[in-house]
């Protein structure tokens, strides 16, 4: 089985757009808006997502356990009294004092 001159030349044609094409595509991997510049600028994004997704759990869980203390404790009520409104209790002398 022999290959003619043209049926050669047409195969040289195709592997010639077929390596062309490979290199459009591997130049739009890796330097295009949609390759791995990309890809690597959303993975830094969800890494910050992430970072703020965490602070706000803690977040969240310090005041879950705030406001069960304020339904479930008078002593967080009368905190909360204290530092947030300045009130004293009945028995207690509230002393202002004054630097110079």
């Amino acid at each position: 089985m022999s290959i003619s001159g043209r049926e050669a030349r047409l195969l040289k044609s195709i592997l010639a757009v077929l390596v062309v094409l490979l290199g459009v595509l591997q130049f739009q991997l890796w330097l295009g808006d949609r390759g791995m510049p990309e890809v690597r600028r959303l993975q830094a994004l969800v890494e910050v997502e992430r970072q703020e997704n965490a602070r706000l759990e803690a977040r969240n869980r310090r005041l879950a356990i705030e406001v069960y203390d304020l339904k479930n404790s008078l002593e967080a009520v009368e905190e909360r009294a204290r530092t947030d409104l300045g009130m004293i209790g009945r028995t207690e002398t509230f002393y202002h004092v004054v630097k110079h």
